[in-house]
This record gives structure tokens, C-alpha cells and sequence, in this order.
């Protein structure tokens, strides 16, 4: 994580495009806030991949809003798909109007998280498999520049997460697309927090593929038992495999076997960011008053002095 951060920090000053990928079920939980931090002075092409498995009204209050920011454009994406990914290019050139020819060749660095979908665009624009590509976290492991023009450069570099997630619903959405990997969440928590938000946003997607009925007045743990039941997720007793059930709701989720779907707007995440932020801010002055008391105790630092108490107004009456 911190080789690929230096490498784009560096790569940064010489491109003139950068294209971030997100995920079209999850745009902002998908947006690295250390990628923004890096390529901040630069031009932006946002593009939402995997739009054909993301709900396309959502999609659309996604563009709006991506298209609303300066400096910054937003495209939806399927990455397999030929015609629209070409039109990524002619997106950079529009962004950057006095790049292109020999003479100043256009160069584009392509970025986001892991397993959002960069090595099948890389390969589609250039038609043969130029990048590696997978269905895990973390299949490209170094910077490659490939040309998809004589006067296009693409600069690849590896999917990077942030490391520290502020804030937990992307935590869960992240987990649940597949972009974190299986060893570092638990499988039952993920799939009760994305179960839950789909029985109040998609009730009818859950009640379709599970054939389970009022999937919106049920718990989600209720949700998870009855799709441990019905799919055969049994142990001895008759008791339900709720690791079982998990994996198979995330997968249906992955496998978009439950519809297009988003986990969420563009206001549900300007909350939850919000909230994020204000937990954060809290742990963080606990953080430091932790270790302000640890550096007083092993002396490392001298106590403060009490504080002096408050002086009572001055009386300026006659």
C-alpha cells in the first residue's frame, strides 16, 4: 500500500488525465479518499464499472453528481464492453483539450480498489489481454504502462485501499463487493448489514430469489435464516449453516443474481461520511489523550500546569 501511494505520487506529475474506477453498486464507498489526496490538481475522469449490475437510476444520481464537481467528468462503464470504452479516450482528450499528437502525447493514469474492474478496461481498450485480471483483490502487483495509442499512454498501477476505513458501511459495502479480502471480514456480519439494507431499499429482489414473503418486515438475521433454510444450509438438527447462508447471499450479491442493485446515494453516503468524520475526530482526541498520558508517566514530557481559573469580567458600569 505504501510503494503503490509513493509510485502514484510520483507518476502524478507527469500525467494528464487520471481515471478513477469505481464500482457503480457502491460510487462513493468505492472512492479512495487517498487517490483524491494525491491527484487532487488533476483533471478527473470518474468511471463507474459494472453499470450493467448497479441500479440504473442510482447510477444516474451518481453522474449527476460526480458531473456537478469541477475539473471533473463521469462516465457509466461496462468493462467488457467495447464501444463505451473507447469513449473513455475521447473523455480524457476532452478533459485535457491541448494533449495529443507525438509531440505531446496524452498520458493517462488509471487508478482505484481492488478487483474494481482496471485490468478487463485495460484489455478491452486495447484489445488483447495487455493486464492481468481476476476475480480477487490485489491480481495487478506493479505500475505497467501500456499504449493504446501511439500517442496514448496508460499508466496501470495496483489496486489500492486506504487503511483505515472511517466510515463502517463502506467498510461492509467494500466486503460484499468482493473488493476486500475474505480473510480480513467476517462473512455472517457482512451479509446481515447488506441483507438489512436490501430488505428496506429491494424488499422484492430478496422475496424473488429466496421466495420468501414481507422480506421488508422481517430482521435481517430472520432473512439470513430463511435463506440458510430454503437453500439447504442445514447442520445436524435442522439447525441453520448461517456461514453457509452468509456466503451464499453475498455471492447471489457478487454474481448480481439478486438484480441491479446499489448499496447507496449520493446523500446516504454525504451521512454516513459525515458521521464517519465525527466518530473519527472522537477516537482520535481519546487517541491523543491517551498517549499524552502515557508520555507524562514515563516522564517523556512534564505534567501540564493546572489551568489558571477564569477572571471575572471586568466591571465597567459607572
Amino acid at each position: 500500500m505504501h510503494l503503490t501511494r509513493k509510485a502514484i505520487g510520483e507518476r502524478i506529475k507527469d500525467i494528464d488525465v487520471v481515471i478513477e474506477m469505481l464500482d457503480a453498486r457502491l460510487p462513493g464507498s468505492s472512492a479512495n479518499p487517498m487517490l483524491g489526496d494525491i491527484t487532487h490538481s488533476k483533471p478527473t475522469l470518474k468511471v463507474l464499472n459494472k453499470q450493467d449490475l448497479a441500479d440504473p437510476g442510482r447510477t444516474a444520481l451518481w453522474l449527476d453528481h460526480y458531473n456537478a464537481i469541477d475539473g471533473v467528468r463521469a462516465l457509466p462503464l461496462d468493462a467488457s464492453m467495447t464501444t463505451p470504452a473507447r469513449a473513455l479516450v475521447a473523455a480524457c482528450h476532452s478533459l485535457a483539450p491541448n494533449r495529443g499528437g507525438m509531440a505531446k502525447p496524452m498520458r493517462v493514469l488509471i487508478c482505484g480498489i481492488p478487483n474494481v474492474g482496471k485490468s478487463t478496461l485495460i484489455n478491452t481498450l486495447k484489445g488483447k489481454r495487455a493486464a492481468k485480471t481476476g476475480d480477487e483483490a490485489g491480481v495487478t502487483k506493479l505500475e505497467q504502462r501500456i499504449t493504446i495509442a501511439d500517442d496514448f499512454y496508460l499508466y496501470d498501477t495496483p489496486g489500492l485501499l486506504w487503511p483505515r476505513i472511517i466510515v463502517a458501511k463502506s467498510g461492509y459495502n467494500l466486503a460484499a463487493s468482493g473488493a476486500i479480502g475474505r480473510n480480513a471480514f467476517n462473512e455472517e456480519e457482512v451479509a446481515l448489514e447488506l441483507l438489512d439494507y436490501l430488505r428496506q431499499n429491494y424488499p422484492k429482489a430478496l422475496e424473488e430469489r429466496y421466495k420468501i414473503e414481507n422480506a421488508a418486515a422481517l430482521s435481517d438475521e430472520e432473512i439470513l435464516e430463511a435463506i440458510g433454510r430454503k437453500r439447504g444450509a442445514l447442520l445436524s438438527g435442522g439447525r441453520i449453516n448461517l456461514q453457509k447462508a452468509a456466503e451464499i447471499a453475498i455471492y447471489d450479491f457478487r454474481q448480481s443474481s439478486l438484480g441491479r442493485l446499489t448499496l447507496e446515494t449520493p446523500e446516504e453516503f454525504a451521512q454516513w461520511l459525515v458521521l464517519g468524520q465525527k466518530l473519527d475526530a472522537e477516537r482520535q482526541l481519546k487517541k491523543d489523550a491517551i498517549e499524552l498520558d502515557r508520555l507524562i508517566r514515563f516522564k517523556k514530557i512534564p505534567r501540564p500546569s493546572r489551568t489558571e481559573q477564569p477572571r471575572d469580567e471586568e466591571d465597567f458600569s459607572d
